[in-house]
């Protein structure tokens, strides 16, 4: 065996997957997870432990993975993390936890990922369940949101005895998990639907269709509802736009509807009598995993796609390995462009967005270097459609129905880092509503941190 090369990854064929939205990527079968968990060295100061944003138990799993033992991996994985089967697709690895693996300075790190989807497929292929709770206390906690911030809140708080409450603005559960990443990256009704089941099993009791700061607000909640803790994890999802000429076309749109219309209304489906209207030739501007979620969409969809990045492909936010999925899928990226007008025919709609190059200069505030515009290099895209994914912000309305609630200027609220307090007594909050658009297990982290400051505040343990 040789240890610094990875053990292959079984994927769909390109010809097959861009006619359908199943999953691309078919994980490890057992004789693969064994194989690949075999190369791990089980370091006496595991780097990738560290990397982790919920500091997953690693080198364990890995060790009973080896000893074919796989409920035991995932009985030590479900110490730690609520949602594995969603971490292990939709993590970026490879700046956590395989970022730290010390096989991957001279060679290829351990597939973390992939291990860790693994041992929750197999667990949920053979009905393996985990849900245990402790005795009610009697104490009400309300959770804002079912995205991973959320749930992972939920689920830790009612297997230590809490009554929890979630409040999910949509009909369908899952926050961004549910409308915002395609079935061909995380599939629904396998995948998000058993984590979800799996948080409900714990007792955790949930309602849809309502939206926290207009069908009820945090006061009530903590007034007559009864609730002794609310967190707040609804996410920042209010797409932003550049502010260019022609933005308010018949054809453009963001990639949170157009995600969000494919994945909660099933446009994918032939079954489903909602077709979405696409563009014979889509342009998506941005570069992070969105951008790259809404462009693998148009493929599949049928169109010719593109998208568009004001900086070089070493800047690209994305995830390498869906980086890569888009360029064999037919993407075709137009890096270091950026559009300064969307152009229309005279009936309103798209039919082209001008671009101009662009180069990198000095670096900017975060520490990349900013692009700069090349003079004399505009040039037309012949398009029809064009998504915006360069980001979003936080909604205000709980902000503005809430008294004694602290927000920064971007309407993102301020809290404790270390415990996820806000300035209004008993509640909390965590996730992109915090932080601004990040990743999945970071959500996750917060949430635990939350349910970690909660507990002690409600039992008197911080005292």
């Amino acid at each position: 065996m040789d240890r610094m090369k990875r053990t292959p990854v079984r994927e769909q064929s390109i010809a097959k997957r861009i006619g359908n939205f199943n999953e691309v990527s078919l994980g490890y079968n057992e004789e693969e997870a064994i194989t690949e968990a075999n190369r791990c060295l089980q370091c006496k100061k595991p780097m990738c432990i560290g990397k982790c944003p919920v500091n997953n138990k690693i080198p364990s799993f890995i060790k009973a993975i080896r000893d074919n033992d796989f409920e035991y991996a995932a009985k030590i994985i479900a110490e730690t993390s609520t949602l594995p089967a969603i971490c292990g697709r939709v993590c970026p690895q490879e700046l956590q936890c395989e970022g730290g693996c010390v096989l991957g300075i001279k060679g290829e790190p351990i597939a973390i990922g992939n291990l860790e989807r693994f041992v929750a497929d197999w667990c949920r292929e053979n009905e393996i369940d985990f849900s245990t709770k402790a005795e009610s206390n009697g104490k009400k906690v309300a959770v804002i949101g079912s995205g991973p911030a959320g749930i992972t809140c939920a689920g830790d708080l009612a297997k230590i005895g809490y009554e929890v409450t979630v409040f999910e603005a949509l009909h369908e559960l899952g926050g961004v998990l549910a409308w915002g990443i395609p079935e061909f990256v995380l599939p629904k009704g396998t995948v998000v639907k058993h984590e979800i089941d799996n948080i409900k099993k714990l007792g955790v009791k949930i309602e849809t269709d309502v939206i926290v700061g207009r069908t009820v607000t945090i006061d009530e909640l903590l007034g007559e509802e009864g609730f002794e803790a609310v967190f707040i994890g609804t996410g920042a999802a209010t797409p932003n736009f550049m502010g260019i000429p022609g933005e308010n076309l018949n054809g453009v749109l963001t990639s949170n509807e157009f995600l969000t219309k494919n994945n909660l209304m099933k446009d994918y489906r032939d079954d489903y009598k909602t077709p979405l209207v696409v563009g014979k030739k889509v342009a998506v501007v941005g570069g992070g995993n969105v951008a790259i979620d809404a462009v693998r969409t148009a493929i599949r969809l049928g169109s010719e796609a593109y998208l568009i990045y004001r900086r070089s492909e070493a800047e690209l936010p994305s995830r390498v390995e869906e980086v890569k999925f888009a360029k064999n899928e037919g993407v075709e990226f137009h890096l270091l462009t950026n559009p300064t007008e969307i152009l229309g025919d005279k009936d309103g709609w798209v039919s082209g967005i001008k671009c101009i190059k662009m180069e990198l200069g000095e670096p900017d505030e975060s520490g990349r270097r900013s692009p700069v515009p090349i003079k004399n290099s505009e040039f037309v895209l012949d398009v029809d459609m064009v998504i915006m994914a360069i980001g979003s912000r936080a909604d205000t309305k709980i902000k503005d129905t809430t008294k004694g609630l602290e927000v920064n200027r971007k309407n993102l609220i301020k809290i404790d880092e270390e415990t996820g307090r806000t300035s209004k007594s008993h509640v909390y909050a965590g996730g992109d509503i915090v932080s601004g658009p990040a990743t999945v297990i970071l959500a996750m982290s917060a949430g635990k941190k939350a349910a970690k400051a909660i507990h002690e505040d409600l039992s008197g343990e911080n005292k």
